[in-house]
C-alpha cells in the first residue's frame, strides 16, 4: 500500500473538504505517518474515515477530529502546548510539527511507553511525555498556549484553566460518558474566561480524580 497516496486523499478528502483551512494543520496532516500510529494489522484502514482501537480500550482519533481540534487552538507556531491522553501519540506528532514544544500525559503506561517509541521513530523529539493523572494537567511546566483534551470529560477541570496562559485556549469535550459537547475556552484575563460550543462528538472517557472514575466508566 503507498502510504503517501492514501495520505493526501485523507486530507484532502476528509480535513480540506470538511472545512479545515488552516495551512499549518494541514502541512502537519501530510507530514506525520498516521499508520505508523496503529497496530500493524490496522495499518490499511490508517487513513480512513473513523476512529481505529489502539488497546487498552481507547482509540486513535478520526483525522478529521484530529485536524478540527488543532485547527482550533489558534496556533501560529512557535506555541508551547499540553495535551491530554498521549494515546497512540499521533495528535501529538501532528501538534510537533507546528508548536516549539508538546507536552503530553498518559495515564497507562502501555500506551505511553509505546506513544514514545513511534514519536523517537519519527523524530518527534521535542514532544514530552509524562505518566500521571491525566485530570491534573502538568502544574511544573504551566503555563500553556493551549491545551488540547482527547477525552471527555463531566467537566471542565479547574486545573486546565489554571495552567493556560492569559490568550490560551483550551479544547475540551464536556458531557456524558456517550456524547459530549466539544468546547473551547479562553483565558482572557486573569480570572476571566470565555466558552464557546464548536461540535457535538463522542470520545473515550477521561478517567482521573477530576473526571470520571474507573468505576462509572465500568458501570
Amino acid at each position: 500500500m503507498d502510504y503517501s497516496i492514501a495520505r493526501r486523499l485523507m486530507v484532502e478528502q476528509q480535513v480540506i473538504r470538511r472545512g479545515v483551512r488552516d495551512a499549518l494543520v494541514i502541512n502537519a496532516m501530510m507530514r506525520v505517518p498516521r499508520h505508523l500510529f496503529v497496530e500493524e494489522a490496522l495499518r490499511s484502514q490508517a487513513y480512513s474515515d473513523f476512529p481505529l482501537p489502539i488497546g487498552e480500550k481507547q482509540t486513535i482519533s478520526q483525522p478529521y477530529m484530529v485536524a478540527f481540534m488543532t485547527e482550533s487552538l489558534c496556533l501560529s507556531g512557535g506555541e508551547k502546548v499540553l495535551e491530554i491522553g498521549t494515546g497512540s501519540g499521533y495528535q501529538a506528532a501532528v501538534l510537533s510539527q507546528i508548536v516549539s514544544r508538546v507536552y503530553t500525559v498518559e495515564r497507562l503506561a502501555t500506551l505511553a511507553r509505546r506513544a514514545r517509541r513511534v514519536l523517537d521513530e519519527v523524530r518527534c523529539r521535542n514532544v514530552n511525555i509524562k505518566l500521571t493523572d491525566g485530570t491534573f494537567g502538568w502544574e511544573e511546566e504551566a503555563p500553556f498556549d493551549g491545551i488540547i483534551v482527547t477525552a471527555g470529560s463531566p467537566e471542565i477541570p479547574h486545573h486546565y484553566l489554571e495552567q493556560l496562559s492569559i490568550g490560551g485556549r483550551l479544547v475540551i469535550p464536556v458531557g456524558g460518558r456517550g456524547s459530549q459537547i466539544l468546547k473551547r475556552v479562553v483565558r482572557t484575563g486573569l480570572d476571566k474566561f470565555s466558552e464557546e460550543d464548536l461540535l457535538d462528538c463522542r470520545f473515550v472517557p477521561l478517567i482521573g480524580k477530576c473526571g470520571w472514575s474507573e468505576e462509572e466508566t465500568e458501570g
